[in-house]
């Protein structure tokens, strides 16, 4: 195992990227065992519409200008190569072909736990792989929380919404402080030059 290096992976559609994801992964990333944390960018949930998204190459140019200057967390971009819908297992493949000297552990909000045993192969995840799980606020802790891999970790969260800063924007208000400076100045000249 020496000589092995553990990324986290921080999966979303990050539409647009925000101060909580910035603050939940700057904790995992300095305050676990994990080197980095890579934000997944996804195309598409198996388990979302695909209204109201982005682009894929502007979300994920969002987040890389999001993470400028932060050596710790970086965007990645395997899903965009991968079928549709990407799935998490296939990703999880992709990155181990890619990077055999890694290991990978998933990053998850409680309340994604419960409906872990829906995922594509997730007797795999959930033998294969550490899963550290974050509290969400008024979600009580599943069962799987007590399953060998996975490790429940508090994490400072914040109750900001993708969809609020969409909505914003839609109407005109601001988003400062909601999302980095850099990407705060994108979005708004998108939406004034549209």
């Amino acid at each position: 195992m020496s000589g092995r290096v553990r990324i986290g992976l921080l999966f979303g559609s990050f539409n647009p990227v925000h101060i909580g994801h910035l603050i939940l992964a700057e904790h995992f990333a300095t305050r676990t065992d994990l080197a980095e944390v890579w934000f997944v960018v996804s195309p598409h949930s198996p388990f979302k519409e695909a209204t109201d998204l982005l682009p894929d190459t502007e979300r994920l140019r969002l987040v890389e200008l999001a993470l400028t200057g932060n050596q710790r967390l970086r965007a990645e971009d395997i899903e965009f190569s991968l079928p549709r819908p990407s799935y998490t297992i296939a990703t999880l493949d992709g990155l181990r072909q890619r990077h055999p000297t890694h290991d990978f552990v998933l990053l998850m909000g409680a309340d994604n736990l419960p409906g872990l045993p829906r995922w594509q192969e997730s007797a795999r995840l959930l033998t294969e792989v550490d899963i550290y799980v974050y509290p969400r606020p008024g979600t009580e802790l599943p069962e799987l929380s007590s399953f060998p891999r996975v490790r429940v970790i508090a994490a400072p969260l914040l109750d900001i919404s993708a969809t609020y800063i969409r909505e914003s924007l839609r109407t005109g208000r601001s988003i400062r402080y909601l999302v980095p400076a850099a990407v705060e100045e994108s979005l708004v000249t998108q939406r004034t030059s549209a």
